[in-house]
């Protein structure tokens, strides 16, 4: 799917004073602070988790967390698609009824799949002690809800409600924080794990209403499968791309949480694994964060086939993510060693040829999100979706020869490294080619 320019020019407000900001100052601070949130809780969960859990507990946990983030899967881009449209139907100053209607059915969707899964989980982990069984399924729940929650963030965005999401995602983000540190002072980890489930019911209430209001949902779930039918229907060949570009995505993320245990065992490699992870996919939050404060601009800008301005709300945000990474590649180089001994205390040690590949990676995934983030909300899936494969393609066929090889678990990483890097290039190059060209192209005619 293509940009769709022509629509997004027209929809444009010419006299809306916004279109003069690269990004929003309120946003910038609110998307810092729950990026930052978001972080902090990672780390704290590590650091709780680590004095809590024997390393055999702590193990588990970390594997059934990635089944929680494995139902990402089944997420098929589908909020980009719903981006687009209720962006366009927004900008034009119109409500889009089909599409608010098709938005709940794949909120609901989503948080039933949730549901499910931490059902299954009871399950599978029934001959388990019954209290550690209920946690395992909780925090399975707990992880699985930021499957819909997160696809709000893309409502709210398309709506101009990102204001408002971001306040509730700080709420959470220190509720949180403040229900962790609490497990340390005698609070029971089932407890904890009730608590934020509770807090996510609250949270989807309170988000839903104000979206309802903007015409970015509906306020019921009548006919939802019908909708969600007709949504795909409608939308297949998008759906296809989106979905094979965000499939891709996942697979990447997550497949060496599945990997490392088969090959390497329970223990410290899922810890070392865990803590590496933690560090990279939080500073992705963080790049995520400040690439999603451009996009109203980004999509302003190709609505008005401006792009200079495209290419400087584009050029801001990356810019800016290289702030977090002087920040982190510099505490990493000068205080890896101890950062690593105060989170993990004695459940594993973290080997220092883990610092370089952590930076490396850090580069790499500005480069990765800052295309990913112009490409998704642009409509260029078919991009996304070639490159999603070919990096999946390739880390497939390097994960294979880095076994075949004997590698250790460091040598695995620098593999999976190396690949990432070369696979965010592919999508820069994609991201030049894509956006940016057409809304020179346009301007032009």
């Amino acid at each position: 799917m293509h940009a769709p320019i022509g629509t997004l020019r027209e929809a444009a407000a010419p006299n809306d004073r916004r279109r003069d900001r690269l990004i929003s100052l309120p946003y910038l601070l609110l998307r810092a602070a729950t990026a930052a949130g978001a972080v902090a809780v990672g780390f704290v969960q590590t650091f709780v988790f680590a004095r809590v859990l024997t390393p055999e507990q702590f193990s588990v946990f970390i594997v059934v967390g990635a089944v929680g983030y494995t139902l990402w899967l089944a997420e098929l881009g589908l909020p980009n698609i719903l981006f687009v449209n209720l962006r366009n139907a927004h900008l034009a100053g119109r409500r889009d009824q089909a599409t608010a209607r098709q938005a709940t059915a794949v909120i609901a969707f989503y948080a039933a799949l949730a549901a499910a899964a931490s059902c299954l989980c009871l399950v599978v982990m029934a001959a388990r002690p019954a209290g550690e069984a209920f946690a395992l399924a909780a925090f399975l729940l707990y992880i699985a809800l930021n499957l819909p929650w997160t696809a709000m963030r893309s409502l709210s965005i398309a709506v101009d409600l990102f204001v408002y999401y971001e306040s509730l995602e700080l709420l959470r983000r220190a509720v949180t924080i403040a229900g962790l540190l609490a497990i340390l002072a005698g609070v029971p980890l089932t407890a904890f794990l009730i608590g934020v489930n509770a807090l996510w019911l609250a949270l989807f209430a309170a988000a839903a209403t104000p979206l309802a209001g903007r015409g970015a949902l509906v306020p019921q779930l009548r006919g939802a499968a019908p909708d969600l039918a007709a949504f795909f229907r409608t939308n297949r060949h998008s759906a296809a791309r989106s979905g094979t570009g965000a499939l891709s995505s996942a697979f990447v993320a997550l497949f060496p949480y599945y990997i490392v245990p088969a090959v390497f065992g329970l223990g410290a490699a899922p810890i070392i694994l865990e803590v590496t992870f933690r560090i990279f996919r939080g500073s992705c939050v963080v790049f995520a964060a400040i690439c999603d404060i451009a996009v109203p601009g980004q999509t302003r800008a190709l609505a008005e086939r401006d792009a200079r301005r495209l290419i400087q709300a584009t050029l801001a945000a990356a810019a800016l993510c290289c702030v977090p990474v002087v920040i982190i590649g510099a505490s990493l180089i000068f205080a890896g060693a101890p950062l690593f001994a105060f989170l993990l205390r004695t459940a594993a040690v973290v080997p220092t040829a883990i610092t370089p590949i952590l930076i490396v990676l850090l580069i790499a995934s500005v480069v990765q999100i800052v295309a990913e983030v112009l490409l998704q909300y642009t409509g260029y899936f078919r991009s996304l979706a070639y490159n999603g494969l070919g990096v999946a393609a390739a880390m497939t066929v390097a994960t294979a020869l880095a076994f075949a090889a004997g590698f250790s678990l460091v040598g695995f990483l620098a593999a999976y490294a190396a690949v990432y890097a070369a696979g965010a290039i592919a999508l820069a190059v994609a991201a030049v080619r894509g956006p940016i060209q057409a809304a020179r192209t346009a301007a032009s005619e």
